[in-house]
């Protein structure tokens, strides 16, 4: 079948202009390594925004998918899947929750964990207690109603009034929720581990065990968004692991199927039961083929060898840019945790985010922004070693030229 040719031109006459795509099209990848419609080959370091975790075209993924699509692709919820049991199972099995409601995006999950949470609380203590917690600077989608909850007013812009019971504390501020949080009205506190789009931004131990200690206090339910920071990007299957603070209810999309939509949230029995019949659903949410993808992707992600070689590859990324940052003085930190890293641009490079992106492209690496300020690298788990050395020599080509 022959098709028109495809340019980037094309996507400003057909697509809403919401987005502001690179000039290139990718047409192709193969672990970290994609090339473009010319056959321009890039090092892959922003890994679709950590979404695919075990890279592109990995041959595990791709024989799931397949095997899959020749049996049930979908049956909705009116029935449940073999695939979707398989995986609630193993989420249940490898982790602190009981129960799981699949979904198709992050910003899907966290829409069900805040419903979920105002209903627990509304079922237990009555409709008074169903103000939220959450923080500036965080992220939680583009819903309208997880829009609200994350803390960057930029996004909100034009679409309000935003729903009501929502209050924003200071990150890594035990003092800031202490202020806000009551026992009559709190029914969530609602964080991040790792800021992600806020410029990735590690929570501090002790700021996670103070808000856990204040959730029990003021019976009020700790949800953690671990969107962008589970499915082994930190080294630990979610990050909770890594701070030992166990919430009542997680979010998790974006690496689970690899590349395939699908999310989860993950919640206590406990917590679960007040989603009852009825109380809330997803056409898509628990669809076979997506199950089926994400179950490989667990089952490959939480292989010990596997977690162990994200913090050998942190070490090598982390340490290649900090030296790249020292020697052009462009960064005054690279923080974050495995593989979910963020380089902080120094004073005289601020705002100046997408000009690296833009400039790592030419050379032919790409990495990704997380706010003006701050370069973001969030590559396959699985990426060579070699690939790293190769991506961090293009973008050291690309920064000297940038600061001559």
């Amino acid at each position: 079948m022959n098709r028109e040719p495809v340019s980037r031109e094309l996507f400003d006459e057909v697509m809403v202009p919401n987005y502001a795509p690179g000039n290139i099209i990718p047409v192709r990848g193969e672990g970290s390594r994609v090339w473009d419609q010319d056959g321009r080959e890039f090092v892959d370091l922003q890994g679709g925004i950590a979404v695919t975790s075990l890279g592109h075209c990995h041959p595990g993924l791709v024989g799931v998918l397949q095997e899959q699509a020749e049996k049930i692709w979908h049956l909705s919820n009116v029935m449940t899947n073999e695939p979707a049991l398989r995986l609630a199972k193993t989420l249940c099995d490898q982790t602190f929750a009981d129960r799981v409601f699949f979904a198709n995006s992050g910003a899907e999950a966290n829409e069900a964990a805040f419903k979920l949470a105002r209903r627990y609380a509304w079922e237990h203590y009555g409709p008074d207690k169903h103000e939220i917690i959450s923080f500036t600077n965080s992220f939680h989608g583009r819903t309208l109603f997880t829009v609200s909850v994350g803390g960057q007013a930029k996004y909100l812009e034009g679409f309000e009034p935003a729903p009501g019971g929502i209050h924003h504390a200071e990150f890594n501020n035990l003092d800031s929720v202490k202020a806000l949080i009551s026992k009559e009205k709190t029914c969530a506190i609602v964080v991040e581990p790792i800021q992600g789009e806020g410029g990735v931004m590690p929570a501090d131990p002790d700021f996670l065990k103070g808000l856990r200690q204040l959730c029990d206090d003021h019976n009020a339910l700790l949800v953690f968004d671990e969107v962008q920071s589970g499915v082994g990007r930190t080294g630990h299957l979610y990050a909770y692991e890594m701070y030992n603070v166990v919430p009542d209810i997680l979010t998790s999309a974006k690496g689970l199927g690899g590349g395939f939509p699908v999310a989860a949230m993950l919640a206590t029995a406990n917590a679960a039961k007040s989603l009852g019949v009825g109380t809330h659903g997803s056409t898509y949410g628990g669809n076979a083929l997506a199950c089926a993808v994400a179950q490989k992707v667990i089952d490959t992600v939480s292989q010990p060898e596997i977690l162990k070689g994200v913090k050998a590859r942190s070490d090598k990324l982390r340490k290649g840019m900090m030296d790249i940052g020292e020697r052009y003085g462009i960064f005054s930190e690279v923080r974050g945790a495995g593989l979910l890293l963020g380089c902080v641009l120094t004073e005289k490079w601020q705002g100046k985010a997408k000009d690296f992106l833009n400039a790592g492209l030419d050379e032919g690496v790409m990495v990704l922004m997380a706010g003006a300020n701050v370069i973001r690298l969030a590559p396959s788990l699985i990426i060579p070693e070699t690939d790293i050395d190769d991506a961090l020599e293009r973008f050291e080509a690309a920064v000297k030229k940038l600061t001559a």
